[in-house]
């Protein structure tokens, strides 16, 4: 699909591709979510997180969340992309990338997704303290 990049992977992601990719002469708001590796948590000091995911259930619900967006926002383009495996401190772990007519729309889509996108998604988040200790992070 044409208005919409959907992608789960182990490579590092660019917000400046996401931007590029929902650019629309229809567009006059564009938002851009970028998550990145905290270097601390409630946990303690964060050396890194390892992000896991069912790349092929996460796909079909990154499409499904793309759909829902389409249907309740007039969005031009949509881009959602999600790394996974080791990721350091400051590392971007994830972009959500929306362009509509009105910014509105733009800054609402764009929350509704990476909303959604931590409840419904199956990726999950293992962090890795300071201390020696990892433990996976729930509705993260």
């Amino acid at each position: 699909m044409s208005d919409r990049r959907i992608r789960v992977t182990g490579d590092p992601i660019s917000a400046d591709e996401a931007h590029a990719f929902v650019a629309d002469t229809g567009a006059g708001g564009t938002c851009v979510f970028v998550g990145t590796v905290r270097g601390s948590s409630e946990a303690g000091e964060v050396t890194g997180i390892t992000y896991e995911a069912w790349d092929q259930l996460a796909i079909a619900r990154l499409n499904e969340l793309a759909d829902q967006i389409f249907g309740k926002w007039p969005v031009r383009r949509l881009a959602i992309i999600h790394r996974t495996g080791e990721l350091a401190v400051g590392e971007t772990s994830v972009i959500v990338a929306v362009s509509a007519p009105h910014r509105d729309d733009a800054f609402e889509a764009c929350r509704h997704c990476i909303d959604r996108l931590k409840e419904d998604v199956p990726v999950w988040k293992k962090e890795h303290l300071v201390t020696g200790e990892s433990h996976w992070v729930q509705g993260s």
